[in-house]
């Protein structure tokens, strides 16, 4: 008896007494012969509110093809911004700014000169995509179920850093190849201008190594990045819920769900830009000499070289972020994914806490 109901209350990480179900499922006063019709009707609702359960294999491959929209189109679609971002940061002499930059690229390169890498920038940011954002829903279950419901909500915070920490070392593995043939196509002149031009010749001239040199230095730079992105993300969904948006989630529509997802994504993709931005430019030189460890570079920039190109990485992860966020979202609400509400403390624990008779 129900069982799709309950199901779906049970299998949120931040399980609370959103739907108090009593044996009944019921809650008031009801005669025996109405308790397997309501039954039926309130199951019934949930399989048609929803299109699988919370933590299937079904909501998984979803999130994960979600990532593969948000992260792959969006990279994509800020493959000008990112191009003229490595420049500054590998030459800083030649492309002193963000608009002296775009300047510099166009009287070199035409117009066309601006889409360099945009292959190999859809190829690993879309598989990026489905490990950070599969996995992270993955991990956030699995670490929830050991955490238990109370320390689940008293730890929030904690873990959703533990959980896209875990998703992103899987995405970065998926993602270095191509990041690496990105770097040496936006940053080398005359080096190639495709990915099949890219590839071999690269392995030709270092082996695995020249894919995979890089990974270490793109943890550096993706893990704090995916931390603050999730983490962030989370608490501020949270927080506008609390204080900003007048009515509860449940009395929003969709749409006004996803405007404040998409608030949310920028005030995150702000903080994730000024965290991560240091290893970026560690990761674009690093990928684009031969020979160099990840220390020499970090060495040879300095203080104030690491934070070269920070002004357009803010505009284009802020606007990443929120897209990306949106997106996401956007793929729940269309494939009618489970989208639990904001965490609220269990029952539980207010009762340990003295805050509910």
């Amino acid at each position: 008896m129900f069982s799709s109901v309950a199901h779906l209350a049970r299998a949120n990480p931040f399980n609370a007494p959103h739907l108090q179900l009593r044996h009944d499922g019921v809650a008031g006063p009801c005669s025996p012969q109405d308790v397997p019709r309501r039954s039926r009707h309130l199951a019934a609702a949930a399989v048609d509110e929803y299109s699988c359960e919370f933590g299937s294999m079904k909501y998984y491959a979803l999130c994960g093809f979600g990532g593969v929209l948000s992260c792959g189109l969006t990279h994509t679609a800020v493959v000008p911004l990112d191009l003229v971002k490595c420049r500054m940061q590998v030459d800083p002499q030649k492309y002193k700014g963000i608009f002296n930059g775009f300047s510099v690229t166009l009287k070199e390169d035409g117009v066309r000169g601006l889409a360099k890498g945009w292959a190999p920038t859809f190829i690993g940011y879309s598989m990026q995509g489905l490990c950070k954002f599969g996995f992270y829903e993955v991990f956030k279950v699995l670490y929830s179920n050991m955490l238990g419901e109370e320390n689940t909500y008293l730890w929030r915070t904690s873990l959703y850093l533990a959980a896209s920490a875990s998703a992103e070392f899987f995405a970065d593995i998926a993602l270095a190849p191509m990041e690496a043939a990105k770097v040496r196509i936006q940053t080398q002149p005359g080096y190639a201008n495709t990915l099949r031009e890219a590839v071999p010749k690269m392995y030709k001239e270092e082996g695995l190594n020249a894919f995979y040199k890089g990974v270490a230095p793109l943890w550096m730079r993706q893990i704090p990045y995916t931390m603050m992105k999730f983490a962030c993300f989370e608490r501020t969904v949270e927080a506008l819920y609390k204080f900003v948006v007048p009515k509860p989630r449940s009395e929003c529509t969709k749409p006004e769900q996803l405007v404040v997802t998409f608030v949310a994504g920028y005030i995150a993709g702000v903080f994730c830009a000024i965290v991560s931005h240091p290893a970026d430019s560690v990761v674009s030189v690093l990928n684009k000499e031969k020979g160099s460890s990840a220390s020499q570079v970090l060495q040879r920039l300095g203080f104030k070289g690491v934070w070269k190109g920070l002004f357009a990485r803010i505009i284009m992860i802020g606007t990443l972020t929120a897209l990306q966020w949106f997106i996401y979202d956007s793929v729940k609400v269309y494939f009618r994914l489970p989208r639990p509400p904001p965490p609220e403390m269990p029952e539980s624990l207010k009762k340990k806490l003295g805050l509910t008779q």
